[in-house]
Order: C-alpha cells, then sequence, then structure tokens
C-alpha cells in the first residue's frame, strides 16, 4: 500500500525533472523501510503526499487496450498446429488451422492403400441419415444382383451429371432392371397369367370334393404303377430283403493264416512263449523304475489294408501284439526279434471295433460290425464260440479276476452291457441302465466293480453282477468319453473327452473329478483316441485326430512333446509295460509304429 502511495503522489507531479528526482527520493525510503527504524519510517510518512484530484483524472484516463495481437510485417505469423487426435479445443481455431495437413514428415514406404485417410480398419465410411430398412435393402440387392445405390452422391443425379439414380457395381445389370431391389419383383407382372387349380367346392359331391387342395390344371404328376408292376415289384423287394436276412444271419466262414514258418520252436514251444533272448525281463510284474520320452521310430508294421481300430499288448510279457482293423481283419504280431506278423484271422463280414485277451492270453473275443463276437483260440486261429445279441458291440472286455474268465461283458449299441458265459453260450446278466450306444468298460477296486462311459455324456459305476448303477456322474459341461484307461496304480481313470480335453476321475471311493488335472492341447474331437500311462506313471500319452501322438507330464499336466506319428488318425498309443522308453502307436492309415 505504500509503495501505491508512493506511485500515485509521484505521477501527479510528472510535470518536470526536478519532480522525477523527488519520486526517486521519495521511493527510495520505501525500498529500504524493512531496515530503518521507527523514526526513520515517521519521517517517510510525513513526506508522502495525499492523493489530489490531479491523480484521480490522470487514474480514470487508463483504459484496457482490448485490440487484437498484430503481427508486424516483417515478421511471418507461425500458425497453431492441431494434432488429429484431439476432440475439443479450448478456443476457435480458424478454418486454416482446422483444416490444415498433418504435421511431420512423410513415410516414403507406405503405400497408396495405406496412405488413403481412414476411420475405420478397411476404408473411409462417410456418415449418412439412411433407415435401417433401406440400408439393409441396399446391402441385400448388392450381395443378390451385385449392385447398389450409390451412397456418396445424390440418388438424383448420376456421376455424369444427369439426371436419374447413380449405382456401384454391376451397372449394366442395374439399368437392365431399373434398381429394382430385392423388395421388389423382377419379374414382370403375371397377375393376369396366374396358374389355375382344377376347382369342385361343391360339398355335395363327396368323391370328387377337392376344396384348397385342388392341383394345377398344367400339373404333371410323377406316374404311378399299375397293379400288375407293383405286384412285381413287391416280389422283387421281398427276395432282396430275404436274401440279406440270409447273408446277415449266417456267419461267414472263419479262417486263420500262419504267416511263419513253425508254429513251434525246437523245443516244442509256440509262438506264445516268452523269448529269453529280448534283454529284457518279461516275466517280471514291477515296472520300470524310471521311464523316459521315446526319441526315434525304429520300426513299422504293415500289413492292414485299411484303418486299425484297437491294438493290444499279450497279457504279462508284451511279447505280442493284437490288432484289430477296419479291414475285418485281426492279426498279431512279433514285438522283439523279426517282428513279423505271426497269424492272420478272418471270421468277420464286417469291420472289426474291438479285441481283447484272457489273463493268460491263448484266447481273446472280437467284436464286429456285423453283430458278431467271436471267441478265438490265439495259437490255432480256430473259432470257439460265436455271440450275438443283434446289436453291434462297441467295446469288449474278458473279467479279469483268474476263476471268472469264462465271463466277458460287451457294451453295445442298444444302451445294454451284456455278460455272456463262455461255458454255456447264454447270457448270464444284462446292465440296461445308459441312454446311449456304450463306449467303453473298465475294471476297477480290484475288479470287485466296472465304470462305464456312454454317448449320453456320462459315467456309471456299477457292482458286478448287480444291474443297478451304484454311482452316476453326469454334469452339463461333460462331454461323451469315449476311450478310459486305469492308471497302473488303480487310483486314476484317464478320460479322453471330446471336448479335446483328458479329464481325470478318481477311481476309489466318491469317483470325483480331479479338475486340477486336465490335459489339453490335442484335437481328439469326434475320435475315439485311446491312451495309456507309462509304467511308472510319469507320463500320460495320447493319439489326436490329426495323426500326432502327445506326452504330458502327470504330475504337472505339462505337454512334453508331440509329433506326427501316422497320416490319418492317430487310434491308439499304448507304452510298453517292461520297457522304460517305448511305445505302440496305430492309425487309421493302416499301420503300426514302434517308437524309443
Amino acid at each position: 500500500m505504500l509503495s501505491l502511495r508512493a506511485y500515485a503522489s509521484g505521477s501527479s507531479s510528472n510535470s518536470s525533472s526536478d519532480d522525477d528526482s523527488d519520486q526517486e527520493d521519495q521511493l527510495q525510503p520505501v525500498a529500504s523501510s524493512s531496515k530503518a527504524s521507527s523514526a526513520a519510517k515517521e519521517e517517510e510518512l510525513a513526506h508522502l503526499k495525499p492523493i489530489t484530484d490531479s491523480s484521480m483524472s490522470v487514474a480514470k484516463s487508463l483504459q484496457v487496450c482490448a485490440a487484437p495481437v498484430v503481427v508486424p510485417t516483417d515478421q511471418t505469423e507461425v500458425s497453431r498446429m492441431i494434432a488429429p487426435s484431439v476432440t475439443e479445443l479450448n478456443y476457435n481455431p480458424r478454418y486454416e488451422e482446422l483444416f490444415a495437413p498433418v504435421a511431420g514428415p512423410v513415410n516414403p514406404f507406405l503405400t497408396e492403400q495405406m496412405r488413403a485417410q481412414k476411420n475405420t480398419l478397411t476404408g473411409f465410411v462417410e456418415k449418412a441419415h439412411i433407415s435401417d430398412f433401406q440400408f439393409d435393402n441396399q446391402r441385400k440387392t448388392f450381395h443378390s444382383y451385385g449392385y447398389a445405390l450409390d451412397p456418396s452422391v445424390d440418388t438424383n443425379i448420376t456421376a455424369d451429371g444427369d439426371e436419374g439414380p447413380s449405382y456401384v457395381g454391376h451397372l449394366q445389370a442395374a439399368y437392365d432392371t431399373d434398381g429394382k431391389t430385392v423388395f421388389e419383383s423382377c419379374k414382370p407382372n403375371r397377375t393376369g397369367d396366374r396358374r389355375k387349380r382344377v376347382k369342385n367346392t361343391d360339398p355335395a359331391d363327396v368323391e370328387g370334393f377337392l376344396g384348397p387342395w385342388g392341383k394345377f390344371e398344367d400339373e404333371e404328376t410323377i406316374a404311378r404303377p399299375s397293379d400288375q408292376e407293383r405286384v412285381e415289384i413287391e416280389e422283387m423287394m421281398a427276395k432282396k430283403q430275404r436274401r440279406n436276412r440270409v447273408t446277415e444271419d449266417k456267419p461267414i466262414e472263419e479262417k486263420s493264416v500262419l504267416h511263419i514258418k513253425d508254429s513251434v520252436d525246437y523245443q516244442g514251444r509256440s509262438f506264445l512263449h516268452p523269448p529269453h533272448d529280448s534283454g529284457v525281463n518279461l516275466r517280471k510284474s514291477s515296472a520300470p523304475d524310471r521311464c523316459f520320452l521315446p526319441k526315434a521310430h525304429i520300426h513299422t508294421w504293415t500289413g492292414h489294408t485299411k484303418g486299425i481300430s484297437a491294438v493290444r499288448w499279450f497279457p504279462v510279457s508284451a511279447h505280442l501284439l493284437l490288432s484289430c482293423s477296419m479291414d475285418a481283419r485281426i492279426k498279431i504280431w512279433e514285438v522283439y526279434n523279426e517282428r513279423r506278423c505271426v497269424r492272420t484271422y478272418s471270421g468277420h463280414r464286417q469291420a472289426v471295433r474291438d479285441v481283447s485277451f484272457n489273463n493268460r492270453g491263448d484266447r481273446f473275443v472280437s467284436a464286429g460290425y456285423d453283430r458278431y463276437l467271436k471267441l478265438w483260440d490265439t495259437e490255432t486261429g480256430d473259432v470257439i464260440s460265436r455271440f450275438s445279441s443283434r446289436k453291434i458291440p462297441f467295446c469288449v472286455k474278458f473279467h479279469p479276476d483268474f476263476n471268472k474268465q469264462h465271463l466277458f461283458v460287451a457294451g453295445t449299441s442298444d444302451k445294454k452291457i451284456i455278460c455272456w458265459d463262455t461255458r454255456s453260450g447264454e447270457i448270464v446278466q444284462e446292465y440296461d441302465r445308459h441312454l446311449g450306444a456304450v463306449n467303453t468298460i473298465t475294471f476297477v477296486d480290484e475288479n470287485r466293480r466296472f465304470v462305464t462311459t456312454s454317448d449320453d455324456k456320462s459315467l456309471r459305476v456299477w457292482e458286478w453282477d448287480i444291474p443297478v448303477d451304484m454311482k452316476y456322474i453326469a454334469d452339463p459341461t461333460m462331454h461323451s468319453m469315449p476311450a478310459v484307461t486305469l492308471s497302473p496304480n488303480g487310483k486314476w481313470l484317464a478320460c479322453q473327452s471330446l471336448d479335446n480335453k483328458i479329464v481325470i476321475f478318481s477311481a476309489i471311493n466318491r469317483f470325483k473329478m480331479n479338475r486340477k488335472k486336465t490335459f489339453t492341447g490335442h484335437m481328439v474331437s469326434g475320435y475315439a483316441c485311446n491312451l495309456d500311462f507309462s509304467p511308472d506313471m510319469s507320463y500320460l500319452v495320447s493319439g489326436d485326430g490329426d495323426g500326432k501322438c502327445y506326452i504330458w507330464d502327470w504330475k504337472t499336466t505339462k505337454l512334453y512333446k508331440k509329433w506326427q506319428a501316422h497320416d490319418n488318425v492317430c487310434i491308439a498309443a499304448l507304452w510298453h509295460p517292461h520297457e522304460a522308453s517305448k511305445l505302440v502307436t496305430a492309425g487309421w492309415d493302416g499301420v503300426i509304429k514302434y517308437w524309443d
């Protein structure tokens, strides 16, 4: 306040240079007022003069200058740049600033298409006021007829300046049809040329009454056979059905071919006897201490003409491999030494779906699409018995107990699990609770129970010889599980789910799903690709629909390895029970491969 008054008093006496010097003398004490004593302050206040009327008149003459800033002629004006991403401004820009080109160097590597202005990923879309109906109308017209109205120009003026609509697309078709849309008829008006119907609306005419069901006058109907022709057709169809029924009911003649020179060795032992010169103890029941991932392809078994359905190891020793194929044949192969095809079994009219050894391996049962289950002698190739329930068996398995080797169960297409007695050839039990075809049968809990899966996307647990399921597992998120394998320790069930996952269920107590163990990465949707554990339960191996073979770590569910094993679907993968790093894969390309 003191300095303001001093400035006011100084401005009132600006008539001479002496007054200016006095003003400087008066302002000097103000600058040093913080250091002066109280007496000096009183003396300074005494020198201050009150504001007079003349100083007020000078203050009133001060006005605010609202004139715009004018750039001198010798200077150039620098315009303000507006970024293209700015959507809001705090001032009113000029037209030149608002529509100025984007500042910055031009990228010389951009093509014309990349340099074009875009507001969408595929181009520039101009806003237009058009109803939803008209938009869909023009879009469907363009997809149907190849032309549509040009939305970028006035519809009453063409691109050449002539009056009339402008089109894009197939212009000739637009001019030929006068721009008709899909909601307008492009055909000539046929109101007077409609098809006429034969009418008879007289309700009194019981025989000839037509009502709204009269035919068109020019309608041609398919000629019906005469009475004589109808009789001949019926006789021909009856003969055909009778002939087909006879061929289906009568089983085909079974035969087998031995492919090796001698069926027994110098000691009189057949090929069912495990070899002693394999370098591996094939009679031990314990698994290898540690398993390893296979690295190389060491052998290929060829002989099937069509895709393979299933492969099975010979019990205990696994020195033989049994395979069934879609060519209606079953073959048994050597795993060691020369790895020859030992014997071929032919006895099914159609493709063989599944095979299963008994505990000793001297017999096996096969299930075919010809609705027959046949019990074979492995060594001689003879058929011991035939079984049929008039339905297609999808899976078959012997009871694992040694005192029940005369019983086997089969899951059929009519939703049943049927148990046969090989001694009498009769059905001794039926388990009928599933709502779809039964795909797998797995014995658990020391063979006192067995687990089945079906196309009804459920899993059921049964007590042996009790035809009512003791456990029913179904969930809306579950898919069909056409392949199930029991772990070597008997505690887990690995199920191949058709949602491209392998899910794990507990095989004891509550049969609960282990949601922390889910194996993914392969594509098996639509295929019943069998899977298997390594003997030490370190790995889980499975095929997939693309012909690849996958190996996961059991503890971490991490995918360790995958490779292209077959040209078609890899339908089966089996780890050798006595080898640390050898496994067999079979595919729909008709070959079986051995990996180490």
